[in-house]
Order: C-alpha cells, then sequence, then structure tokens
C-alpha cells in the first residue's frame, strides 16, 4: 500500500506542473494587466513600466515561470520570490504588504469549514434518502425523494443562495445575512477554535452550507438509491435473508456497506468540488473565503493569487483522489 500511494504522488507532480504551467500562460495572455489603473484613473505609462519592472512582469514568460517555481535567487537575480519548491507562492500584485501565502493562510480555512459542513450536510441528508427510496420502490416516499433530488440538482447555488437569504434571512430574519462566524486565528490553522463553535458560527453557517450542500445531498442520494437497488438483488443479499438472519441485518450488514462503495468514489471529487466551487456563495454571502479572493483577483488581474488558489486546489483535489482511492482498495480489497 505504501508503494502504491507513493506511486501516485509521483504521478501526480507532472499534473500540479501542468496545471501551473496553464494557469500562468493562460492569465498572462488575457488583455489587461494588474497595474493599467489605480481606482477610477490610468496609471501614465512609466510608472507601469516600473511596477511591472519591480516585480519582473518585463521578463519572457519562460523566465517568469521559472522565477515563479525555483525563485529569483536560483536564477541570479533579486526580487521577492523564493520559489514554489520552497512553499513560496509570491506576492500579492494588488493586496499591499500580502503575500500569497498570507491570504491562503487565513482564507482557505474559512472555505475548508464551508466545503466540509457542506459535505456532512450532504451525506446526512443523502445516504438515508437514497437508502429509504430504494427500500420504498416505487412507493410515494420514492416519488417525493426522487423529485426532490431532481429540483435540487437543476437549482444552481447561485439562484438557491438569495432565495435562502430573502426567506430566513430578510423575510423571517432568522439567520444573519452574510458573514462568516469564526475569524483566524484558526486551531492547527485550519479548524475554529472550540471558543468559536458557538450560536454565532453555525447561525452564519447554516445558509451558505445549506445553499452549497443540497445538490451534493441530492447526487448522493440518487446514487445510493441506484447502487443499493441494485445491491439488494445479488445472491449473497438472497442468502444472507435465507440463513433467516433480520432484514435489519441484512440490509444495514451486507447491502448497504457495499452499495456505499460507489458513494465513496464521489466523496473525494464532491469535497474538492464543494471546496473549490464556493466562489459564488462566498460572494454572495460575504465570506472571506479563499473562493472570494479568487474570483476578485481574476477581475484585478492578480497573477500570483490566481495561479496560486489554482494550485492549492489543485492539491486538494489530488489529495482527495488519493484518500479515496486508498479507502476504495480498503473496502473492495
Amino acid at each position: 500500500m505504501l508503494r502504491y500511494i507513493i506511486r501516485r504522488i509521483l504521478q501526480f507532480i507532472p499534473v500540479l506542473l501542468a496545471v501551473t504551467l496553464f494557469t500562468f500562460v493562460l492569465m498572462r495572455a488575457i488583455p489587461g494587466g494588474p497595474f493599467d489603473h489605480a481606482g477610477d484613473k490610468a496609471l501614465p505609462p512609466q510608472v507601469v513600466a516600473n511596477i511591472e519592472a519591480k516585480y519582473h512582469l518585463d521578463w519572457p514568460m519562460w523566465k517568469q515561470f521559472l522565477s515563479y517555481l525555483v525563485g529569483d535567487d536560483l536564477l541570479g537575480e533579486e526580487g521577492p520570490s523564493l520559489g514554489v519548491i520552497r512553499g513560496d507562492l509570491g506576492p500579492s500584485l494588488r493586496y499591499r504588504g500580502q503575500t500569497v501565502n498570507d491570504i491562503i493562510e487565513t482564507s482557505l480555512p474559512v472555505s475548508a469549514q464551508l466545503g466540509f459542513m457542506s459535505l456532512l450536510l450532504a451525506l446526512i441528508i443523502g445516504i438515508p434518502t437514497g437508502t429509504i427510496a430504494a427500500l420504498k420502490q416505487n412507493t410515494w416516499m420514492d416519488y417525493t425523494s426522487t423529485f426532490a433530488a431532481v429540483i435540487f440538482l437543476s437549482i444552481p447555488n447561485l439562484v438557491l443562495a438569495p432565495v435562502l437569504i430573502w426567506i430566513f434571512a430578510i423575510e423571517l430574519g432568522w439567520f444573519p445575512v452574510a458573514t462568516w462566524g469564526a475569524k483566524p486565528p484558526f486551531f492547527l490553522g485550519i479548524f475554529p477554535r472550540f471558543s468559536q463553535l458557538n450560536a454565532n458560527y453555525f447561525s452564519h453557517a447554516i445558509l451558505p452550507v445549506f445553499a452549497l450542500g443540497t445538490s451534493s445531498a441530492a447526487g448522493i442520494a440518487r446514487l445510493t438509491r441506484a447502487s443499493l437497488l441494485q445491491v439488494i438483488n445479488e445472491d449473497y443479499i438472497r442468502t444472507a435473508r435465507s440463513k433467516g438472519l433480520r432484514e435489519q441485518t441484512v440490509i444495514a450488514v451486507h447491502a448497504l456497506k457495499n452499495s456505499l462503495i460507489p458513494v465513496v468514489t464521489i466523496l473525494g471529487p464532491a469535497f474538492a468540488a464543494l471546496v473549490t466551487g464556493t466562489f459564488v456563495v462566498e460572494l454572495i454571502f460575504g465570506i472571506n473565503g479563499l473562493g472570494k479572493h479568487f474570483v476578485t483577483s481574476i477581475g484585478n488581474r492578480d497573477y500570483p493569487v490566481i495561479t496560486g488558489v489554482t494550485l492549492i486546489y489543485a492539491v486538494v483535489l489530488v489529495i482527495a483522489n488519493l484518500l479515496v482511492d486508498v479507502t476504495y482498495a480498503w473496502l473492495d480489497p
């Protein structure tokens, strides 16, 4: 197993390198630059040239990419970058006095908390709903859960989020309209401190978590239903029933465990999608997470932030897929 994990990690290195290169080149191919405007006024060309020279944006693109990877000092140049290989994602071009590492350190935990709670909600709702729909096939429970799953899969979170705010925050006043309940520093760099786990934290989390997690819950419910319907017709399930085992034991011990294997295979990509798919939700709810910085940086042409955030998202996806592969091998050796 250890050799398998090492081999998979080595296979991911060229993938991450390709993602970094593609993002690096793509953003610089888009018209406009990070220093074209200061507020509503265009900067003089000489000022723009001086600032670009400071951040080495006047270098050839291949040299800029090498500097981003290995650092300025290894190229025999003076500059602010130590290189990605040493964990330095560079300075932000628009957030004064902040590096990309600083931005990720404060915003990634928020996005991770939002994504983790959304995935937990999706599992709590999706697996029981799919199980009930399969066990009550062709009944009103099955039809109702299937209809609800189709509805929530069809509604994008950019539509659902404003509706939730209008109903539950503005009209009813049950929850806060925006922002996030926990502020840095976080425990172990990512988890909210115990003192922050109060009513304020969860009241801020309910609406964005629900807006982000419902579509995943619907997908998990449909997958659980389809998988369980297939498993309960297998020969070993008939054998277990013929031995006189209770129906609850047959379902819980034999059927449900094997039917959840397809669900496990999508948990990694689902978590990565939830963490990386918080762009719209974070903007709508005013949450200072990684997605909000990513969208803002695209408009500002903040190249280091865009590339750094994309790289972090790629790493999250790679780790999630690796964990899924290991878990799948353990469940189905």
